[in-house]
């Protein structure tokens, strides 16, 4: 079971959505949240401009500073006042880009993150002649 987790496919096709949109940051670094003032955006926030993601916009995007434009990780969260689940793309980020991001998003009691790196491997029932 292994070989179905994080491949190098699905993150091609996170690559594509990300390098074929425009990203619009909403939130540039040091900017409080809209509804709670007291969260301070520890990187740029933004959305692709032509996807479409949980919240009705775009992907969501942190842009990082690390100066290599690819979608490294992506985290995973669970917000339990919007009843949803969001999915955000980390480019660009450094390693201490990444905990700034985990520690900004998990800093309520009411959503809870994960953060999943990219993986490289191809599966074997992905491989086609």
């Amino acid at each position: 079971m292994p070989e179905f987790y994080n491949n190098a496919y699905f993150w091609q096709k996170i690559d594509t959505l990300y390098y074929s949109s425009h990203m619009e940051i909403v939130r540039p670094k040091g900017t409080a949240h809209p509804q709670y003032k007291n969260l301070i955006y520890p990187l740029d926030y933004g959305y692709l401009t032509d996807t479409v993601g949980e919240s009705g916009h775009g992907i969501a995007v942190f842009m990082g500073t690390s100066g290599v434009e690819t979608v490294s990780t992506m985290i995973i969260a669970a917000d339990i006042l919007k009843k949803d689940v969001e999915i955000k793309l980390l480019v660009c980020c450094t390693p201490e880009e990444e905990k700034a991001v985990l520690e900004f998003l998990n800093q309520t009691d009411f959503q809870k993150t994960i953060l999943v790196r990219r993986g490289r491997d191809i599966p074997s029932w992905a491989i086609s002649n």
